[in-house]
């Protein structure tokens, strides 16, 4: 069983995921839209907004998988989309919204996601990559940082103006991999962009927040993975089955890196 102390990091690779793992959004994207969209002149029940932001998130995915790219309609078409569906769903009064308006929203939402304004850290970013930093400078043999996330192309400069896209020596959205995770090619390609010489995927970790694309996929393609989440191990078992160990599962990247630094964390189960 490997074991980790302050100066031996047993992997050769560790990616993240970006959502609920680096970064968070400062509020709800259905407040943010309201809060922008008034700016606009474009008004809408803030309640409503969040509810149906979830609704048309969740109807593009399943429609156009990967923010339109496999349907060919493009990201920013997706972005566009349900925008327009949220606002219109949501209005204050029969009126129909002009679609002029919504355009010109969009595109100010578009940029503004892209900016600090929208996104916070995750509690522990910071100290955390600050301290793989550091192992990386005295390790005997260095390891290597990546982001692998289902994201539009905007990540490279969100990560950028988050100021933590420097810790990375790869960032691959899923957009311009044309994969997603779970699958199992996202996480090759990922091992392929460390450009590692004679890299095996058990000598790579994984750490995101969602289970099946982060922790089970990542499992899949022969790596380790934890999990960083609100939700208790037990809680997640009930959700996601059985096979989620409790030494996987932390409460954010603080204690990750707590329990890491002082070797607490067991790595005797194989994927």
């Amino acid at each position: 069983m490997p074991c980790i102390s302050r100066a031996n990091i047993p992997f050769r690779l560790i990616t993240f995921d970006v959502v609920d793992t680096l970064i968070q959004f400062r509020t709800a994207p259905g407040k943010k839209y309201g809060e922008l969209g008034a700016m606009f002149g474009v008004l809408a029940d803030n309640n409503k907004l969040v509810a149906n932001f979830k609704s048309n998130w969740n109807h593009m995915n399943r429609a156009h998988p990967n923010f339109g790219l496999n349907t060919k309609i493009g990201y920013k078409e997706w972005w566009r989309r349900v925008v327009m569906g949220t606002f219109r769903e949501s209005s204050l009064s029969d009126i129909h919204i002009p679609t002029d308006k919504l355009n010109k929203l969009c595109e100010h939402l578009l940029e503004e996601y892209k900016t600090s304004s929208c996104w916070g850290l995750c509690y522990g970013t910071i100290d955390f990559l600050n301290y793989l930093k550091l192992q990386r400078q005295i390790d005997g043999e260095p390891f290597k940082l990546g982001v692998v996330s289902n994201f539009d192309p905007r990540l490279d400069i969100l990560l950028k103006n988050m100021k933590i896209a420097h810790y990375f020596d790869f960032i691959i959205n899923s957009y311009d991999a044309g994969i997603e995770k779970p699958n199992i090619d996202i996480f090759k390609k990922a091992m392929k962009e460390s450009e590692i010489e004679g890299l095996k995927p058990k000598e790579c970790l994984h750490i995101g927040h969602s289970i099946i694309p982060d922790y089970f996929g990542a499992q899949k393609a022969g790596m380790y993975s934890l999990i960083v989440h609100e939700k208790s191990p037990e809680t997640l078992r009930k959700q996601y089955g059985p096979n989620i160990e409790d030494y996987h599962v932390f409460t954010s990247l603080f204690d990750l890196h707590k329990k890491l630094a002082n070797g607490y964390i067991k790595w005797d189960r194989t994927p």
